[in-house]
């Protein structure tokens, strides 16, 4: 692997972007490099948590522009090809049983931007900056807009992908963007924290909760209920469970 670097340590799985001379620019390589090494987090039982971020002053400028280039011309098989490399990514990121949150400092430009999106958490550096910029060159923000319209809805997905605009940070926060944004003079610290406390809590639950939360968005209200209800069930079935109960109640704190 050369666009990527991974690590392993207390629980979390950390996959970072590693072309800071191009500003963590995406092409299929990258792409498939990462789809590699979430497939191997996925099958490590040590790991409950996993990070994207990256190296250098950007998180991601989004898709290669050089590579890009190379393919003008070529046909409609490898151009698809093309596209589905970041499709399978983002779709992965999506489905597989473990948190994965994005550490966003710097610029998070369209594909970069839809990256991450992508992710279920999203913790902001104060000083980031997110925007779709794709229409502006003629091309169009087609596989995010996926993610974007069902997380801040179309009103706003529309005023971004049309304008093209960059927002900040906590313009981001507020249309929902991102999950929370960190200091400046403390994100690293701040973002080790977050990602720790997620790592303590029982596989089974995290990966239970995770499934449940996107297979709702295909559901009307009464098969979503039915679906909690045997989600919860299942949920009462693990040894994480009961552990967990009997050692809430063993600390008194389940007391009235």
């Amino acid at each position: 692997m050369n666009r990527i670097r991974v690590e392993v340590a207390a629980g979390i799985g950390r996959v970072i972007l590693n072309r800071p001379e191009k500003r963590n620019a995406l092409d299929r390589r990258c792409a498939e490099e990462m789809l590699e090494a979430l497939a191997a987090f996925t099958a490590d039982d040590a790991v409950r948590v996993i990070t994207l971020s990256a190296t250098g002053p950007d998180f991601c400028a989004g898709a290669d522009l050089a590579a890009l280039e190379s393919l003008i011309g070529a046909g409609d098989d490898e151009l698809r090809r093309d596209a589905e490399s970041l499709g399978f990514l983002f779709t992965a990121i999506r489905s597989l049983p473990k948190p994965v949150v994005a550490l966003v400092q710097g610029r998070a430009l369209a594909g970069g931007c839809g990256l991450a999106t992508a992710c279920d958490i999203v913790l902001a550096h104060a000083d980031a900056q997110f925007g779709y910029p794709e229409v502006r060159i003629g091309f169009v923000p087609a596989m995010v807009m996926t993610m974007l319209v069902r997380t801040v809805g179309e009103k706003v997905a529309a005023e971004l992908v049309l304008t093209g605009r960059t927002i900040g940070a906590d313009e981001a926060l507020r249309i929902g963007l991102v999950s929370r944004v960190l200091d400046a003079a403390t994100f690293a610290g701040d973002a080790e924290r977050v990602v720790g406390g997620l790592a303590k809590s029982p596989q089974s639950a995290l990966a239970a909760t995770k499934h449940l939360l996107y297979h709702l968005d295909a559901l009307d209200f009464d098969a979503g209920m039915k679906e909690a209800v045997a989600t919860n069930v299942a949920a009462r079935r693990t040894e994480a469970f009961e552990e967990g109960v009997r050692r809430f109640l063993a600390s008194g704190k389940g007391e009235k």
